[in-house]
């Protein structure tokens, strides 16, 4: 059995929830239809010409991809321009192209968290954050016998968790009253009769990412035709997600050192060094893409290095200037994300016993070249 489309998207989206992109982001499906099988799956960095042909050759009728293939409104579609072939090819042969971005980026176990992992940091924090995801107090009456029931679908689902402690809840046991009208079909008691049913208050804290799933899953375990619930609003903020990680090595290395440490990690064939090559480095900023706007991070974060891609002339000379060291692997060290992403997909498609194949694109999108 091959997944839907959508359905192949609801994992992705699980991995990276698109609020989590930046206000802006151009994220999403950008071209085709989600509406078929797919038997195969291509994850890409970019989406290139070339990548579309891999595509084709493999027969892939869905390709997930980091950077988006369109970023303005679209004033023609010329099909002999550049951008008109590509388009051209990706329609011809049904190939859908959906982008995570920036949602990607942010998310736990996203770019970021896969380019820390690679270079063996112990991540610490974030370089900046971008969504709070609030808390909602959940509270439902159960009777006592299907208590135990309810919450294990809650926290299952999501619910419970403050901090490092999860399955959190505060029970109040009591009696609750109920009169079945004609035409119901209660679980206790007949219609036409006042019961009396002993019931517990079941609190619990929801993150509002999860509250649909949470509420689903009560309503599912609850015995009652009608569930008396409520949710209500937490000053208490829950988890922060954010761009860039902060976290330390193992142990220092010296900066020529950490420069060819990171070369190999993130199998970039150059990458370009701005700092002392004898300076000690053991805290270590690192962001996917372009991150010269991100100096003020990483020296506000304690950072002895950071590294990140598409670093320009002065924000070197500024950089150099504050004592921050810099390892440039250029923007395509975001290619980490291709492996990464699939391998992650294929294990959800194979738990649901999806007979969807997901490949990581094995195609060079790097622009630059040594010479």
């Amino acid at each position: 059995m091959f997944a839907k489309g959508e359905a192949v998207i609801q994992l992705i989206e699980q991995l990276a929830p698109k609020h989590m992109a930046v206000e802006g982001d151009k994220i999403g499906l950008q071209l085709g239809s989600l509406r078929k099988e797919i038997r195969t799956a291509l994850v890409a960095l970019d989406v290139t010409e070339e990548v579309v042909q891999e595509a084709v050759t493999l027969g892939a009728e869905l390709i997930i991809a980091h950077h988006a293939i369109i970023y303005r409104p679209l004033a023609h579609l010329q099909t002999d321009s550049p951008a008109g072939r590509l388009y051209e090819k990706l329609i011809k042969n049904d190939i859908a192209v959906y982008i995570s971005h920036t949602n990607l980026d942010v998310a736990e176990g996203g770019v970021n968290d896969m380019m820390a992992e690679a270079l063996g940091l112990a991540v610490t924090g974030h370089l900046e954050d971008i969504h709070t995801d609030r808390l909602k107090k959940l509270v439902v009456f159960v009777p006592d016998t299907h208590a135990q029931q309810v919450r294990d679908a809650m926290f299952a689902a999501g619910a419970g968790s403050i901090g490092n402690y999860g399955s959190c809840s505060f029970n109040i046991p009591g009696t609750g009253t109920f009169l079945p009208r004609e035409g119901t079909d209660p679980f206790i008691g007949k219609p036409g009769r006042l019961e009396h049913v002993s019931e517990v208050r079941i609190e619990t804290v929801v993150p509002q990412s999860a509250e649909k799933k949470v509420v689903q899953a009560m309503l599912k375990a609850h015995p009652y035709e009608e569930v008396a619930y409520d949710l209500y609003p937490m000053e208490l903020k829950g988890r922060t997600f954010g761009l860039g990680r902060v976290g330390k090595l193992p142990s220092p290395l010296r900066l020529n050192e950490f420069a060819e440490h990171v070369k190999r990690s993130l199998d970039v064939p150059f990458v370009r060094v701005v700092g002392d090559p004898a300076k000690p480095i053991g805290k270590v900023a690192v962001l996917g893409g372009s991150g010269s706007r991100y100096v003020r991070h990483a020296l506000f974060a304690g950072a002895d290095a950071l590294v990140t891609g598409d670093i320009d002339y002065h924000t070197a000379h500024d950089a150099l200037a504050a004592g921050l060291s810099i390892v440039d692997p250029g923007h395509n060290a975001e290619k980490i994300m291709k492996a990464g992403v699939a391998r992650w997909l294929q294990q959800r498609l194979v738990e649901q016993k999806s007979d969807t194949r997901v490949v990581a694109s094995a195609v060079d999108t790097e622009t630059f070249r040594i010479v």
